[in-house]
């Protein structure tokens, strides 16, 4: 029965196509703002192709085997990229399922409501969800990796380190301070330092929302980092409520020098460089 399923697919390929192809143009998710017609059929030419390759040699089962491997690289592949450039879930689910429902409608209507038919349905059902769950755990893979990619690109772009002076950087951190993240400051930082031979350099957590015991270790090891480096850090943004919570956590930041806002952690740092900024009289130019 299996070969016999087989051949039946085989000289009806051209209409399964076509009935794919159909099922995929009227579903209203369709992107063809991100895949043109033509490379939607090429696409599932090709898909069909590799499909009937490997049910030619009755295995409906086991997707372990030689014969599964072209299809199982071809469906991961898609759902990548896919998931890079954009589609839902749903939307990637449908061009596997969509062939489900073109292989169930030839065989309906070659056997028709047959004991053969409902076999053969019940054989190809299995498949097609076999193959719809790997397209979808790969994309589901795919779309974590655009995730984090994006979250470490926003990191770095976050966390920029400005030279405010000659001789003091200064690094604004906004949003919630964790590990990871501390790790792109901590080096994003001392590569400035080295770069920019500073002296100084002052971390603002005014973007901070709230600091806790694990914020305050994260920033305490920055500050160590950066004396490591030979060079003295400032910690300014110092809000009431976030003094409020450091004092009640018991965290002893004594030895860090401390400011309210960036312009006082910047006027600390010309005092350490006994630098001195003066008012003039504004000159008109004519």
């Amino acid at each position: 029965m299996n070969n016999a399923l087989a051949d039946l697919l085989l000289k009806n390929q051209k209409e399964i196509l076509e009935q794919w192809m159909k099922n995929q143009l009227s579903n209203n998710t369709l992107r063809e703002d991100l895949m043109s017609n033509e490379n939607l059929r090429r696409q599932s030419q090709e898909l069909l192709d590799l499909f009937l390759k490997a049910v030619k040699k009755g295995n409906y089962d086991d997707l372990n085997t030689r014969e599964y491997e072209g299809i199982i690289e071809m469906l991961q592949g898609i759902s990548i990229s896919r998931a890079q450039q954009g589609y839902s879930p749903k939307e990637t689910a449908i061009f596997v399922f969509s062939l489900k429902e073109a292989l169930i409608n030839t065989i309906v209507k070659a056997d028709g409501d047959s004991k053969e038919a409902v076999n053969s349905i019940l054989i190809i059902n299995n498949l097609l969800d076999q193959l719809g769950i790997i397209t979808f755990e790969t994309f589901i893979r795919g779309r974590e990796s655009v995730i984090l990619r994006q979250t470490q690109e926003i990191n770095e772009i976050s966390t920029p380190v400005i030279r405010v002076w000659e001789g003091i950087l200064a690094l604004p951190i906004i949003g919630t301070l964790d590990s990871a993240r501390t790790q792109i400051v901590m080096e994003n930082l001392l590569q400035e330092i080295v770069n920019t031979g500073s002296s100084i350099a002052i971390l603002d957590i005014s973007g901070v929302p709230a600091v806790d015991s694990l914020v305050a270790q994260h920033l305490i090891k920055t500050v160590s980092a950066t004396r490591l480096m030979g060079a003295e850090c400032i910690i300014s943004g110092i809000r009431a409520e976030i003094a409020q919570t450091i004092v009640h956590l018991g965290i002893d930041l004594s030895n860090i020098q401390t400011k309210a806002s960036l312009a006082s952690a910047l006027k600390l740092a010309f005092a350490m460089l006994q630098l001195e900024v003066k008012k003039g009289e504004r000159k008109i130019i004519k």
